[in-house]
């Protein structure tokens, strides 16, 4: 005689829970393989691990004496820092805002009034404006001068005459001592 226990259908609850079972399963080993198949993708818009030592840059200031730019390099741009005399402070902060093309004051240009740090880029067209060396030509404002095309800055680097649009730009930074600045 036949065992009716071996014989017996399986109920229809059991079966459900075994299709839901693989259901789940295949579902979680497809996610995990599209997971692994995108990953190099999603990856390789990472930036590359050049850009990321570049990140920050730090800045020993202590040897630019009063009066002095350097230029370094922070995420492959140049960045002036210039250590001002206070008659650049008094100029920049004499401006009228209305002589301006891209109003800002000198005090939300720089932390401290005797430094500033700009991105030593022309915001016409990329170049990079002339100023830094004692020899080069300052422009009519005694800040930078892009000879490219004419764009003279002020002692702050604002935009004062000439094509480009908008002052140099300040990159975010910070004194992390009295002897140095982290660009970045």
């Amino acid at each position: 005689m036949a065992d009716p226990a071996h014989n017996a259908q399986p109920s229809p609850v059991d079966g459900q829970t075994r299709r839901d079972f693989l259901l789940y399963a295949t579902s979680a080993v497809g996610a995990v393989g599209t997971g692994i198949a995108l990953w190099p993708f999603v990856h390789s818009m990472n930036p590359a691990a050049d850009t990321l030592a570049l990140s920050t840059t730090d800045v020993d200031i202590s040897i630019i004496q009063p009066g002095q730019s350097v230029t370094v390099v922070w995420q492959g741009k140049p960045v002036f820092v210039r250590h001002r005399l206070p008659e650049e402070i008094d100029d920049a902060g004499k401006t009228a805002m209305a002589d301006l093309r891209d109003p800002q004051k000198d005090t939300d240009r720089a932390q401290k009034p005797e430094w500033l740090v700009l991105i030593g880029v022309c915001t016409h067209l990329g170049c990079v404006p002339l100023g830094q060396k004692p020899a080069d030509p300052k422009g009519e404002f005694n800040g930078w001068f892009c000879p490219c095309h004419g764009s003279h800055y002020d002692t702050s680097g604002r935009i004062r005459k000439g094509p480009a649009p908008t002052n140099l730009p300040v990159p975010p930074y910070k004194f992390t001592s009295d002897t140095a600045i982290r660009i970045g």
